[in-house]
């Protein structure tokens, strides 16, 4: 089944935290096995790879819980349910939520306490990433997909309205940004070379210049780029006795054209239009910082009591 979002797991959590202290990885290990998880969905990790969803859902769920006063923390990393949160258990309630919580006037204060000295008109706002079923950390990795996906569309659209040429050198900065070609002078120089006896370019792969990578670009609208044309150009890094190389587009590339890759014995990567935007949010090329938003936690460390 589907990992159960932090509301639903305030209930399960507060039942443990009723029979002894708790830690979060002690809790997910317990409510996996009541919730039938698999292996897999125990250990599925945010889309920042920084933390297990299950790990994350349970700590805002803990969160949320004693803001109201249902939890206490009585040491570093531990919880246990407080005397107002066995007498909630006691209703025997079939849920405990968000609109449970604001039963409690602590946690209606905290509730509104991030709109207080905010607009008006941004309350509602934050209103609803309150009530939301995602985490906070859920609802920031959504909005920078979706804020990565509109810029990958509109990478690939400013590549199609430019020429040919401006697509090579793309690859060119793409693949120094990346570490190849020794530098950038050395690596325009070597790629950009169209039509050289079935390949686009070549570039060394290392600073040394102690193997080269055999580069195709193909610049296609909506052309798909099928099993034909990649293997004329692994013909083509046979007849130059190599065994590397690069296939990038803007478009896409066949199921056919893929498993023909997997098969062969040249190490042959297939770059399509989704992937070369990838790599060029990743490694900054073609693109600026807009906006940088520190997501800051209590550091731990300082305020940790010196043993005497």
């Amino acid at each position: 089944m589907a990992i159960p979002d932090y509301q639903t797991l305030m209930l399960p959590v507060l039942k443990l935290a009723a029979t002894n202290e708790m830690r979060v990885p002690q809790a997910a290990e317990i409510i996996a096995e009541d919730f039938n998880l698999s292996e897999a969905e125990k250990n599925e990790l945010l889309p920042s790879g920084r933390q297990r969803i299950l790990h994350n859902r349970i700590h805002w769920a803990k969160f949320y819980m004693s803001k109201a006063g249902l939890i206490d923390s009585p040491k570093k990393g531990v919880f246990t349910a407080s005397e107002e949160g066995r007498k909630l258990l006691a209703r025997n309630l079939p849920a405990i939520d968000n609109d449970v919580l604001k039963k409690y006037s602590s946690f209606v204060d905290f509730y509104h306490a991030g709109a207080s000295n905010k607009p008006k008109a941004e309350e509602p706002a934050l209103q609803s990433a309150a009530d939301s079923p995602a985490t906070p950390e859920e609802q920031i990795d959504a909005a920078h997909h979706v804020l990565q996906s509109a810029l990958g569309s509109e990478l690939l659209q400013r590549i199609l309205n430019n020429s040919p040429g401006f697509f090579e050198q793309i690859i060119v900065d793409l693949l120094v940004a990346m570490g190849y070609g020794g530098n950038h002078r050395n690596a325009a120089l070597r790629l950009g070379k169209s039509g050289d006896n079935g390949v686009d370019g070549v570039i060394d792969e290392d600073r040394l210049g102690l193997d080269r990578i055999y580069v195709q670009a193909k610049r296609y609208q909506t052309n798909i780029v099928q099993r034909p044309e990649v293997q004329a150009f692994v013909g083509s890094l046979v007849g130059f006795g190599a065994n590397k190389g690069v296939f990038v587009t803007t478009s896409k590339f066949s199921s056919g054209a893929r498993d023909y890759v997997a098969q062969i014995p040249q190490r042959v990567i297939l770059i399509d239009g989704s992937r070369l935007t990838d790599l060029m949010i990743e490694h900054d090329v073609g693109i600026r910082v807009s906006r940088t938003v520190a997501i800051k936690r209590i550091d731990e460390d300082f305020f940790g009591e010196a043993l005497g």
